[in-house]
Formats: structure tokens, C-alpha cells, sequence
């Protein structure tokens, strides 16, 4: 249920990683960033998976289709719009390796696809 305390608007919501899995549940207020929330994800990431994010920089939150950047609150992202009260928000991670973690790490296999229309 959507409640409002010191100002903020708090939410119920649930984070969905590449497997469906969800984890994460739990109440958030509508003041809290991107960053923070990846934090807490990162701690509670199930160690069982065959990808787990090795820091905050390599996981993107993404809702309705936009990334949330880094210090975007939750009320900045435009989020807490609409009736809510009582519903949980599922949000995606996506976990990606930094830049420069592909370019210095391990060679991966790599296929490349070409294709001619005629």
C-alpha cells in the first residue's frame, strides 16, 4: 500500500533478474536512487546463479522500458505516477559487465553472423 512518510511516498516493489527469478521484495520510498537500490540488490544477489553482477556499475533497473540512471530517484523516474495503492511494481535487472571488464577479461568465444538478402 502506498503510504506517505516524511515527505516520501513509499511503494512496494520487486526486482525480476534474467532467469525470472525475483528477488528483492520489499517497501521503498519514492526518495530512494537507482544506486542505492542496486546496492541492495547486490547484497542479496543469489550466489547459485550462473550471473552474478561482480558491482553496482554492472547492473541497469529498468521500468516500462527506461534505465534508471544512478542518482534518478524513484520520483524522478516517473514511477510513483498513477493509483498504486496496493499493487508491486516489478522492476527488470539487467547485469552487464563493464566496458572495461570485456576489453581486459577473459577472450569470450565470438560469433558474428552475416547475412545477404538476394
Amino acid at each position: 500500500m502506498a503510504t506517505t512518510t516524511e515527505g516520501s511516498e513509499s511503494l512496494q516493489l520487486k526486482f525480476r533478474i534474467f532467469d525470472g527469478t525475483d528477488i528483492g521484495h520489499g517497501t521503498y520510498f519514492s526518495s530512494i536512487t537507482a544506486a542505492t537500490l542496486k546496492q541492495k540488490l547486490l547484497s542479496e544477489w543469489p550466489q547459485d546463479k550462473s550471473v552474478v553482477p561482480k558491482s553496482v556499475s554492472d547492473m541497469k533497473l529498468i521500468h516500462a522500458g527506461k534505465v534508471l540512471e544512478n542518482g534518478q530517484r524513484l520520483a524522478d523516474s516517473g514511477l510513483c505516477v498513477g493509483n498504486l495503492t496496493g499493487e508491486v511494481i516489478t522492476m527488470h535487472v539487467v547485469v552487464q559487465p563493464s566496458v572495461a571488464e570485456q576489453k581486459s577479461g577473459k577472450k569470450q568465444d565470438q560469433h558474428s553472423c552475416s547475412c545477404t538478402i538476394l
